[in-house]
């Protein structure tokens, strides 16, 4: 007896290693856009769920961006309930404009399936990324310049902040796999001609940066890249770790009237006492230059210790004191990171600097705080 095209078995593989790693009985659901990657992923899931004993559901989100999209997802949910997926269903999402069309899409499909698995109960929900956009990504990265998890590609797994978690089996396939699984199953993969408009950067990597890439350097460029990730991934967990440790270690929280904003404050009227007391519960020493008016502290670290940390973990513990401030992460760039360093490292009485969302990082007194409002000032 025949087994199955070589490429439906290299996907069924691949989706049963990832449902090992789901609590027995627990219900996981395939993220499904009707592309070669997805519905390959579907198939393989409606066929390894029920002999691992995990019911198996999909969902597609159809945002909305072209004509007659409504009708492409009820076709979708009707072949993945054909495939045996159960429950199978559509969301529609409106898609914002805040951070580029790529990224606006990306978040609206994300809190979409946020809201679906934690509505059905899933322990996870599975992404049909594969090795090429992988490469993708890495090349992405490159191209910011913005540290090595930006190189480390995606991660094989992932929790949102939400409590979603989220599986990617495919990362060790090429996608000519899952067109090949698909062709030999029978489906007919839907190509969303976005993946084609060379106005998405992504599009422009695909199609023209690693085709030049693999013509020039030789083939295997993807699974290099691809490679290159996992490794960097590895240092950049290690390092991440080290820098959870630092952070707790030399976080300082003063309380909220650390840094009184008074009205009688800003007039310099602060009674004196007060400002002593509430000084020395942020780590500030009154008696050596004054206390601290107009703003609020949000995160403060010791400067020495800060100082005898490696730049690698250094630098990583600031981006956490930034965005615990109040910096989002998506907009906290290397530049603002590498500003915040020089007030460890080339300290020439600088009075502070901005960071995203209002917030600014000065120093004072041995500590580097973090905070948002109006710059600080001394009262002497």
């Amino acid at each position: 007896m025949m087994g199955p095209d070589p490429a439906v078995a290299a996907v069924r593989a691949a989706v049963r290693q990832a449902l090992g790693e789901t609590p027995p009985g627990a219900l996981v659901l395939v993220a499904c856009s009707g592309g070669a990657d997805s519905l390959a992923l579907a198939a393989a899931l409606a066929f390894e769920a029920p002999r691992a004993g995990r019911p198996a559901g999909g969902v597609t989100i159809d945002h909305g961006l072209q004509d007659r999209s409504g009708e492409r997802a009820s076709r979708l949910v009707r072949t993945m309930a054909d495939l045996g997926l159960d429950p199978a269903g559509a969301v529609a999402v409106t898609v914002g404009t805040e951070g580029g069309p790529e990224n606006a899409a990306r978040e609206a499909r994300y809190a979409a399936l946020d809201k679906a698995a934690a509505r059905l109960g899933a322990a996870a929900v599975l992404l049909g990324h594969t090795r090429d956009d992988q490469a993708e990504t890495v090349l992405l990265g490159l191209a910011r310049g913005s540290g090595a998890r930006s190189l480390a590609g995606m991660p094989p797994a992932f929790t949102r902040p939400g409590g979603a978690h989220y599986l990617r089996p495919l990362l060790d396939l090429e996608r000519a796999t899952t067109r090949r699984a698909c062709s030999a199953l029978g489906l007919e993969p839907w190509d969303d001609p976005h993946n084609d408009d060379p106005a998405f950067t992504r599009v422009r990597v695909r199609n023209e940066a690693l085709p030049v890439l693999e013509q020039t350097l030789g083939p295997g460029i993807a699974d290099a890249l691809a490679r290159t990730a996992r490794m960097l991934r590895d240092d950049a967990d290690a390092l991440d770790a080290l820098a959870i440790r630092a952070y707790e270690t030399l976080k300082a929280r003063p309380p909220h009237d650390a840094v009184a904003h008074s009205g009688a404050a800003a007039d310099g009227a602060m009674d004196h006492a007060a400002s002593e007391g509430a000084a020395r519960a942020a780590g500030i020493d009154a008696a050596a230059g004054g206390g601290l008016v107009d703003g609020a502290v949000g995160v403060g670290l010791a400067v020495e210790g800060l100082a005898e940390l490696p730049r690698a973990v250094r630098t990583r513990v600031l981006r956490m004191a930034a965005v615990e401030a109040g910096s989002p992460p998506g907009t906290l760039a290397a530049v603002h990171v590498d500003a915040v360093d020089r007030l460890v490292t080339a300290w020439r009485g600088q009075q502070h600097v901005d960071l995203p969302a209002g917030v600014r990082a000065f120093r004072r007194y041995g500590k580097l705080l973090f905070g948002t409002g109006p710059p600080p000032r001394r009262v002497r």
